[in-house]
């Protein structure tokens, strides 16, 4: 009993700690501005979010906002679920302060962005939620509003549609609206902001060009087992990879140079694999997007004593610049996952080969691509 108390003492005690979602925060956004706040999980980004939407009242602090403001921060955030799409987009433009008139003349607009024409006399209740989000975006987006203020939500959307939102929102702040963008997605964020803030633990270091701010929450990535390198650890009990190794010329490395090719050794424990297992190794890039993956049997794999190995060659000007991390899977022939490593054997790779034009187009992309003018 005495150990009851104290653990519900711990717990009380644990409770009366002050959390704070946003602490010292300092943040000036000027009109026409598109500014990505990105970062972990948990690190108070959609608590800003709200606040500057108005949904939140700061416990401290003051917030200023000059203009109307448009939010897309919940699947479904504005609509009445019992109301069709029609009515819903009606009502959020009154909450936006818009006339009836003024929505009118945006209706058709919304209506063809959306693509739910056909679900438009619907109550939203029996909306998907990509459908719920292709609405919520179209009326935020076309209801005229000075500030845009779009969530994470965009990821429940398809690729096509987050393309399309993507150059939606680009067009809103060339057009001199301000645009605050929470996404996971790297690529999205670089394709679309100039400024970013990275926000952790409700903290921030400040507004920096969004290229800075992308390497700052890198930075914060853990990377994974010893560089270039992965060897099971034998006190723990017999893991089917034995050992992940990046080598070029020969030799094991952290860092391989784009001018050249370099290779993957993987090693899988004969006595506890299958002819019959499929190998799957993943290159996965800093943000944790697979940029290829490969596959092949155990019984394609060399036999070495006790092991089956196999080397896979990666060729020059393939990979970008930057972090990477390996993800590989063990899998039967019913495709149940036998064993399953992920982010391990981080390497970077050295830029030699692109020129300074394709450092400038390949900020967005994953690979280099090879091509030639015809």
């Amino acid at each position: 009993m005495a150990l009851g108390r104290g653990r519900i003492a711990s717990l009380a005690a644990e409770s009366q700690r002050t959390l704070w979602a946003l602490k010292d925060l300092t943040l000036q956004v000027k009109q026409g501005e598109t500014l990505a706040v990105i970062g972990p999980n948990g690190g108070g980004k959609s608590t800003l979010l709200k606040i500057l939407s108005r949904i939140t009242l700061p416990s401290k602090g003051t917030v200023e906002v000059h203009g109307r403001i448009a939010s897309l921060l919940e699947v479904g955030t504005g609509f009445h679920p019992e109301l069709t799409g029609r009515e819903n987009v009606y009502l959020n433009g009154t909450i936006l302060g818009m006339t009836r008139s003024e929505v009118n003349r945006q209706f058709d607009a919304i209506v063809d962005f959306s693509g739910v024409e056909q679900f438009l006399d619907t109550p939203v209740k029996r909306y998907s939620s990509g459908m719920r989000v292709r609405l919520g975006f179209a009326v935020a987006a076309h209801l005229e509003p000075d500030i845009l203020i779009v969530d994470e939500v965009l990821a429940v959307g398809d690729q096509q549609f987050q393309q399309k939102c993507l150059g939606k929102m680009h067009q809103e702040a060339k057009s001199g609206r301000t645009v605050l963008f929470v996404s996971h997605n790297m690529s999205s964020v670089s394709q679309l902001c100039e400024q970013g803030m990275v926000l952790n633990k409700g903290r921030t270091a400040g507004v920096v060009p969004v290229a800075e701010a992308i390497e700052q929450y890198a930075a914060s990535f853990p990377s994974g087992h010893r560089d270039g390198l992965y060897v099971a650890d034998p006190t723990h009990e017999p893991a089917l990879f034995s050992r992940l190794v990046i080598e070029q010329q020969g030799e094991s490395r952290s860092t391989v140079l784009d001018d050249q090719p370099f290779e993957i050794e993987i090693a899988v424990r004969s006595t506890d694999a299958n002819p019959t297992d499929r190998l799957f190794v993943t290159v996965c890039n800093q943000f944790r997007q697979h940029v290829f993956s490969a596959s092949c049997l155990v019984d394609q794999m060399e036999r070495r004593g006790d092991q089956h190995v196999i080397r896979m060659q990666v060729n020059e000007r393939f990979l970008i610049a930057g972090s990477y991390s390996l993800d590989a899977s063990l899998l039967t022939v019913g495709n149940d996952v036998r064993e399953h490593l992920a982010g391990i054997c981080g390497f970077r790779v050295a830029n030699v080969a692109a020129s300074e034009l394709n450092r400038f187009q390949l900020q967005n992309d994953l690979v280099l691509g090879q091509y030639q003018w015809l």
